[in-house]
C-alpha cells in the first residue's frame, strides 16, 4: 500500500515546478529508487509491474530535476544508463561500437525542439538537412556480427558497451541468415536490429502458458526479451521470433554515405529490413509520416510504439556527434500509449478447454486501441491477488500487445469502502465439479472432462485455424450448434448434414455448403494438426509435430507407453504423462473412434518413420562446411527422421557428419572412435528410408 502511494505521488508531481533544492534532492532520491526497482522487474525478471507510460513519466520527471540541478546527477542514476543490468547465465561480450539509446519526443513541441537543435548545431537551413523516418519496432535490441559473410556471434544490447552472448538463441531465428548473399562485404560486419514476436504468436504463447498454469507475458516485447534469454535455446526456437535490422557499427570498409543507402545495402546482402521507410525534409513531412502510421500501425503483425527520425547523411551525423547515452542526430517520437480508466462492474470465471478457471473482470465499456473493451482477463488467482482487484474498483486498463485487454493496476486511492473482494470458487461454476490446483502451478482446474464449458472451448479450438482450420465454424456457430444439441463433441462436426447447419441463424445455401466443404477438406489435414486440435494438455503445435514425426499413425501413438514417449527428444515426463492419461480416458477414445469412422486422417506425413528411420534415437554432431545443404537444413533433415543434433562430441554421440575443412570435432570423433559420415552417406541413409 505504501509503495503504491509513493508511485502515485511521483507520477503526479510536476517536477518542472520544483524550485527548492532540498525538495528536488528528496524527489530525485525517490525517483532513482523507484526507477531502479522497475528496471529490475522489466529487464531481469521480464515481468514489468507498471505501464510503459508510467515508467516514461517517472524517467522524464527525473530528467527534468537533474536538468535543473545538475549537481544531483550521480553515476548510479537510471538516466546515466543505456540498457539493462546483466544477470548470470550467459557469457558477456563487448560491442564493436557502443549501442546507444534514443532521446524520446513525446509530443510535436519536443520533436520541433530536436529538429531546431539539429539545424542550429549544423548551421544549415531546414531544406538542406534530409531525415529518414522508420517505424520504431517494439522489441529487444541485438547486435549481430558477420565474419567473412557468415554469422559468427550475437549479443543483447546490455548496458550499451557490454551485452550477453546469445549466439545460439539467435541462430534459431530463421530470418537471421547464417550466410550473407553477397561475398563483396567487409571481413567483419556488425549490424544492429530489433528482435520481436509477432502479435499472433504472442497470443498463442500466452494462451498456451495460461493452459499450462504458467504466468503470461505482459506484452510481445516482454515475451521476445524473455525468449532471447532462455538458457535452453530449444525453448527460444519454439517461440518463432523475428527480426528487423536498422543499422550497422561504423566500418571503414563500407563506402556508404547515408542511412537510406545503408538500409538498401543490408537488404541486398540478405538481411531483413523493415520496408516502411521514408525520406523527409522538415517538420511537416516528418509529421505527415507520423500521422500516416498513427492508426495504420495497429494492422501490422508487430508492435510499434513510435517513429525513429534520423539525419540521413553520415557525414552530418558525425558532425552532430553524441552524448554519453544518445546520438544527437536521432530521436524517437513516441505515440501515447492507449490506456483508459474504467470501473470493474463484476468478476466472473471462465472455464477453458483444459478446465482452467480464469477470472475475468467485467468492465464499464471503454474505448481502447480502436475497439470497445468490456472484459479484461485477470489470468489466475495469484495475479488477481497480486493486483488486488476488487468488484467496484476503478482500474487502469490497456491492451497487452494491443491485443488482449488487461488491467494494469487498481486505483486504490479511489476506493470508497463499497468495493468487494473476489475469491475463486471451490467448485466449477459451469458443471459444479470439484476444482484443484496442481502442485507448482498457478492454474485452478475443473476435474471433470465432461464439463460443458470445456466442450465448447475444445470444439472452438478443434476448428480453429492453427488446428483443423474449419472456416466458418467460429465460437458463435459452435455455441448455437451446442445449444440446439446438434453436436456435443468435436467428432460430431464430421456428421453434420445440410439440414442441421441450415437451421442455424444466418446460414443460407451458400454459407451452409461452404461450411460443409471446409469440414470435408479438414479430414485430410496432417496428423500433427489433429493432435494439436485434440487439446491434449502440454501438446502445442510443436510437440504435435514431434509426435507425428515419431509415430506412423494415431493408433500407434495411442498404444505408446509412458516409457516409450519419454525416450523421444523433447518429450519430458510431464508431457508423456499427459499424453498417456489423455488416451486412457474412455470419453476421449469414443471421440477418436468417431473421428476414425468419419475417415479423418490418422496417418503421419512421414511414412513408417517410427519403424524404419535409421536416425531414431541417434545423436549427431556436424562439423565443417557442407555443400549440398546448409547446417540448418541438415539439422532439420536429421530431426525429421528421428535424430538429434548437438553442438559438441561426447561418448554419447552416434555419428559425426563431416564437411569440408572440419574442425576439432573430427579429432574428438577419432578420439572416441565415433562413426563419421559424409554428405553422400547422409543422402543414402535418407533415401533408404523413403
Amino acid at each position: 500500500m505504501e509503495e503504491n502511494k509513493i508511485l502515485e505521488k511521483l507520477l503526479a508531481t510536476d517536477t518542472s515546478k520544483v524550485a527548492d533544492r532540498k525538495d528536488a534532492q528528496s524527489l530525485t532520491s525517490e525517483l532513482k529508487e523507484e526507477l531502479n526497482k522497475h528496471n529490475y522487474y522489466y529487464y531481469i525478471k521480464d515481468a514489468p509491474i507498471i505501464s510503459d507510460a508510467d515508467y516514461d513519466r517517472l524517467m522524464k520527471n527525473l530528467q527534468i530535476l537533474e536538468g535543473k540541478f545538475p549537481d544531483l546527477i550521480t553515476d548510479d542514476s537510471p538516466t546515466q544508463r543505456i540498457g539493462a543490468t546483466l544477470e548470470g547465465g550467459f557469457k558477456t561480450v563487448e560491442h564493436g561500437e557502443k549501442m546507444l539509446s534514443l532521446q524520446d519526443a513525446f509530443n510535436y513541441d519536443e520533436l520541433k525542439d530536436f529538429l531546431e537543435r539539429v539545424y542550429k548545431d549544423l548551421g544549415l537551413p531546414e531544406d538542406e538537412v534530409e531525415f529518414v523516418c522508420e517505424l520504431k519496432i517494439d522489441g529487444s535490441a541485438v547486435a549481430l556480427v558477420y565474419e567473412d559473410g557468415r554469422f559468427a556471434s550475437g549479443a543483447t544490447r546490455g548496458d550499451g558497451i557490454i551485452g550477453e552472448d546469445i549466439t545460439q538463441n539467435l541462430r534459431t531465428i530463421k530470418t537471421i541468415p547464417l550466410k550473407l548473399l553477397k561475398p563483396q562485404i567487409p571481413p567483419r560486419l556488425e549490424v544492429r536490429g530489433e528482435v520481436y514476436l509477432a502479435k499472433d504468436e504472442f497470443e498463442k504463447i500466452n494462451m498456451q502458458r495460461e493452459e499450462e498454469g504458467l504466468a503470461t507475458f505482459a506484452n510481445p516485447r516482454n515475451a521476445a526479451a524473455g525468449s532471447l534469454r532462455q538458457i535452453d535455446h530449444k525453448m527460444t526456437a519454439q517461440r518463432k521470433l523475428n527480426i528487423f535490422l536498422y543499422g550497422a557499427a561504423t566500418n571503414p570498409n563500407l563506402s556508404i554515405e547515408n542511412q537510406f543507402k545503408l538500409l538498401s545495402f543490408l537488404k541486398d546482402i540478405g538481411l531483413r529490413v523493415n520496408p516502411n521507410i521514408r525520406k523527409a525534409t522538415g517538420f511537416e513531412q516528418i509529421k505527415e509520416y507520423i500521422e500516416n502510421w498513427r492508426d495504420r500501425r495497429r494492422d501490422l503483425q508487430y508492435e510499434t510504439d513510435g517513429i525513429v527520425i534520423k539525419v540521413n547523411k553520415f557525414a552530418l551525423q558525425q558532425r552532430l556527434g553524441q552524448t554519453s547515452k544518445n546520438p544527437r542526430w536521432a530521436a524517437a517520437f513516441k505515440y501515447p500509449p492507449e490506456q483508459q480508466t474504467t470501473k470493474v462492474l463484476d468478476i466472473t470465471v471462465n472455464v477453458g478447454r483444459t478446465g482452467t478457471l480464469t477470472p475475468v473482470a467485467v468492465l464499464q465499456p471503454v474505448r481502447i486501441s480502436g475497439s470497445t473493451v468490456s472484459h479484461a482477463t485477470l489470468h489466475n488467482e495469484d495475479e488477481l491477488n497480486r493486483k488486488d482487484v476488487r468488484i467496484g474498483d476503478w482500474v487502469l486498463v490497456h491492451k497487452a500487445g494491443e491485443i488482449i485487454p488487461e488491467i494494469i493496476m487498481s486505483i486504490k486511492e479511489r476506493r470508497n469502502g463499497t468495493e468487494r473482494e473476489f475469491k475463486m470458487p471451490a467448485r466449477c461454476p459451469v458443471c459444479g465439479s470439484d476444482v484443484e490446483r496442481p502442485e507448482g502451478e498457478v492454474a485452478i482446474r475443473c476435474t471433470s472432462l465432461a464439463c460443458p464449458a470445456q466442450q465448447f472451448e475444445r470444439i472452438v479450438h478443434f476448428a480453429s485455424k492453427p488446428a483443423m482450420d474449419i472456416d466458418g465454424l467460429g465460437p458463435a456457430v459452435v455455441e448455437k450448434l451446442l445449444n440446439k444439441k446438434i453436436i456435443k463433441d468435436s467428432a460430431d462436426i464430421y456428421y453434420l448434414k445440410y439440414e442441421d447447419i441450415a437451421t442455424v441463424e444466418n446460414f443460407k445455401e451458400k454459407s451452409t455448403n461452404n461450411l460443409l466443404d471446409a469440414i470435408d477438406a479438414s479430414k485430410s489435414k496432417p496428423l500433427a494438426r489433429l493432435l494439436f486440435a485434440m487439446g491434449i494438455r502440454f501438446v502445442g503445435s510443436h510437440i504435435a509435430d514431434v509426435l507425428s514425426s515419431n509415430y506412423e499413425n494415431l493408433d500407434d501413438l495411442i498404444q505408446a507407453s509412458f516409457e516409450d514417449l519419454s525416450k523421444i527428444y523433447e518429450i519430458g515426463p510431464r508431457i508423456a504423462e499427459s499424453i498417456t492419461t489423455f488416451f486412457k480416458q474412455d470419453q476421449n477414445l469414443k471421440i477418436i473412434e468417431k473421428l476414425k469412422a468419419a475417415k479423418v486422417n490418422f496417418g503421419s506425413e512421414i511414412k513408417n518413420i517410427s519403424k524404419k528411420a535409421a536416425f531414431t534415437g541417434k545423436i549427431f554432431v556436424l562439423t565443417g562446411k557442407l555443400s549440398s545443404f546448409t547446417r540448418d537444413e541438415a539439422k532439420e533433415i536429421i530431426e525429421k527422421f528421428g535424430g538429434r543434433v548437438v553442438s559438441s562430441v561426447s561418448k554419447n554421440t552416434d555419428m559425426v557428419l563431416v564437411g569440408e575443412d572440419p574442425g576439432s570435432k573430427l579429432d574428438d570423433a577419432k578420439k572416441y572412435e565415433i562413426k563419421t559420415i559424409s554428405e553422400e552417406d547422409l543422402k543414402k541413409m535418407i533415401e533408404s528410408n523413403d
